[in-house]
């Protein structure tokens, strides 16, 4: 129960960081759409107003959020950490040590992000991505090789896990090229990391229902050799197999359920705020392609013209706006 307990509240806390990184992605955008929908020239002051302090708001939910979730798990690694010495578990003392260093890195992060917002210290934005790079791509690494037994079904987990962390990876990188003052890029890779974050906790939920519960599939045990070192092994091949699908299929679920979250929040966000300009410029495919064929004339003769009796002869004409049209066909026309 207290391993269900670890990653459900690791997943909720992942949740609310992400959530919030989306919506403060989407602040810039909201502003930029209240200024084009106003009648007045000048920026509206009071959205500005509300725009900066919600954004000042969900910075110190998203810092102090891994602040707490840091802590809980350094907390947690040295429980698992002193089990793991006295049942002489090496493997498990290196896993929590990996632990230990990553929420080290993030609460170090967490840490510099609170005194940045409250005006404390000043800190470059180039390096608190630095920083949060590094502690994706040390997590990513320490799922990616966490292969205790090749044969445990929490490694396809553990795989799947890597899809979220590796959005998140790619957006911090979008985030450390892009050029200061370009607000939409950084907008894009906020949103991106934000996804991959709500993403990453929803996965870890699942991950602590299907290990601690009947998630997985029947004929499948866990064996612990120590409080935070584990395997989870099956009885034969068609119950290992099925419990890979059913991983396989559980992530896909989630991706859905993904989906109809952010579609959700856009269409209501777009009620509540309208849209941009730019989601009102669509042109079908092949409009401008239609319009310069219609506007031309296209005719097609024999090289006997003069003969208006002669067999081949084929013209057609269109006027610009349609009014007139002439088909010749074997020398019988039809006049429009």
């Amino acid at each position: 129960m207290a391993g269900l307990l670890t990653y459900a509240t690791g997943g909720i806390g992942l949740f609310i960081i992400g959530a919030s990184e989306t919506l403060i992605s989407t602040s810039q955008t909201l502003n930029q759409i209240s200024n084009q929908t106003s009648l007045s020239p000048q920026p509206n002051t009071t959205t500005q107003t509300t725009l900066k302090n919600t954004k000042s708001f969900f910075k110190s939910l998203i810092f102090t959020t891994i602040t707490l979730l840091s802590i809980l798990f350094i907390l947690n690694s040295f429980i698992s950490l002193t089990d793991a010495v006295k049942s002489h578990d090496q493997t498990g003392v290196a896993l929590q040590l990996e632990v230990v260093s990553i929420s080290v890195v993030f609460l170090l992060f967490s840490v510099l992000g609170l005194l940045t917002n409250y005006g404390k210290v000043y800190v470059p934005v180039k390096m608190m991505d630095v920083l949060c790079l590094f502690g994706f791509v040390e997590e990513f690494y320490m799922f990616y090789i966490q292969r205790k037994d090749k044969d445990g079904i929490e490694n396809r987990y553990y795989d799947l896990l890597l899809v979220p962390i590796l959005v998140c990876i790619v957006s911090t990188l979008l985030e450390l090229g892009r050029e200061k003052g370009s607000g939409g890029s950084s907008s894009y890779s906020r949103l991106g990391r934000g996804v991959g974050l709500v993403l990453q906790g929803m996965w870890f939920v699942q991950m602590g229902v299907s290990f601690y519960s009947s998630g997985i599939t029947d004929g499948c045990f866990m064996k612990e050799k120590s409080r935070g070192n584990f395997t989870i092994r099956c009885k034969g091949h068609p119950e290992f197999h099925r419990a890979r699908a059913i991983a396989t299929l559980q992530f896909n679920c989630h991706l859905a359920l993904l989906v109809c979250f952010v579609c959700g929040v856009y269409s209501l966000v777009s009620r509540r705020y309208g849209v941009s300009n730019e989601s009102l410029m669509y042109k079908p495919l092949g409009d401008e392609r239609q319009q310069h064929l219609d506007q031309g004339r296209f005719t097609l003769d024999s090289d006997e013209e003069e003969d208006g009796n002669s067999v081949g002869n084929v013209a057609v004409e269109k006027g610009v706006g349609g009014a007139s049209e002439m088909v010749v066909v074997n020398g019988y026309g039809s006049h429009h």
